[in-house]
């Protein structure tokens, strides 16, 4: 498969899936391999016959939902997003909560891909924030569409490069070696829950005081379905809640419930 023929194809496909070909410029080379391995699958000569399956077999694109989705994920990632977390934004969310009366911060990591954005969450609270706010639970729901992401979420284990950017000090602290990879303590994972759920549909029922939602959303959805998604993430922050997104992204303009939170790059307040 050439990547010219990848090209042609995703700028096809992907507004079908109401997806936002600018975004997949840098990471269309992994698209295009998972294409070709789905094409050798499935029997296929070419992307034209792909296609053709698809005009024929509508439950085909669930597939190429899943292959068009990109799973970087680290721990820590963006080391700066979790210093201002543990700065400023998850101690004022905790006062608020404790002031009200409330057992548990309620958190979203939308699009958690293989769990370490959540378990990152986790770790910074049981290590450095919770004995400062005693009796006050994180409880982190981790939501994806790729269910073998989650199921790799759930094991809980990890290459060492999955792990580099974490602080040395947590990284002893929190994992353990099991042959080749890294494995999370199970104290560790309490209090994370892990659902398969599609982000464009109904959000989860809950009120939340902070989502995570970085580098998906804004970065890989069309315009419309931008403002829709966010629009539906931001009724499901409490006021006063926070949201974080990616150091390059920044909510549609026509939500205007948000404001940025201040002195912090890529998190934003609810109304």
């Amino acid at each position: 498969m050439s990547d010219a023929a990848c090209l042609r194809f995703l700028q096809w496909a992907l507004p079908r899936l109401r997806l936002h070909w600018p975004g997949f410029r840098k990471v269309r080379s992994v698209v295009c391999k998972r294409l070709a391995r789905r094409l050798r699958a499935l029997g296929l000569a070419d992307l034209d016959a792909y296609r053709a399956l698809l005009e024929r077999e509508p439950a085909e694109w669930r597939a190429l939902e899943v292959l068009c989705t990109i799973p970087v994920s680290r721990f820590w990632r963006d080391g700066a997003v979790f210093a201002a977390l543990e700065r400023a934004v998850l101690p004022a969310l905790a006062q608020v909560a404790r002031a009200a009366g409330r057992d548990a911060l309620e958190c979203w990591s939308a699009g958690c891909a293989g769990g370490e954005e959540p378990y990152s969450l986790a770790l910074l609270w049981h290590a450095r924030l919770a004995q400062r706010f005693p009796g006050l639970e994180l409880r982190v729901l981790a939501t994806d569409i790729d269910a073998a992401q989650l199921a790799r979420a759930a094991r809980g284990c990890y290459r060492a490069s999955s792990l580099k950017e974490l602080p040395p000090a947590l990284r002893e602290k929190a994992f353990e070696r099991s042959d080749e990879l890294l494995c999370l303590r199970p104290g560790l994972r309490a209090g994370v829950e892990f659902a398969c759920r599609d982000i464009r549909g109904a959000a989860p029922a809950r009120i939340f005081d902070l989502i995570l939602c970085r580098n998906l959303v804004l970065t890989y959805f069309e315009p419309d379905l931008r403002l829709e998604v966010m629009q539906r993430i931001i009724d499901s922050l409490r006021p006063g809640g926070a949201l974080v997104v990616g150091l390059h992204e920044a909510p549609p303009a026509g939500l205007a419930t948000l404001a940025p939170w201040p002195a912090q790059r890529a998190i934003w307040r609810a109304a």
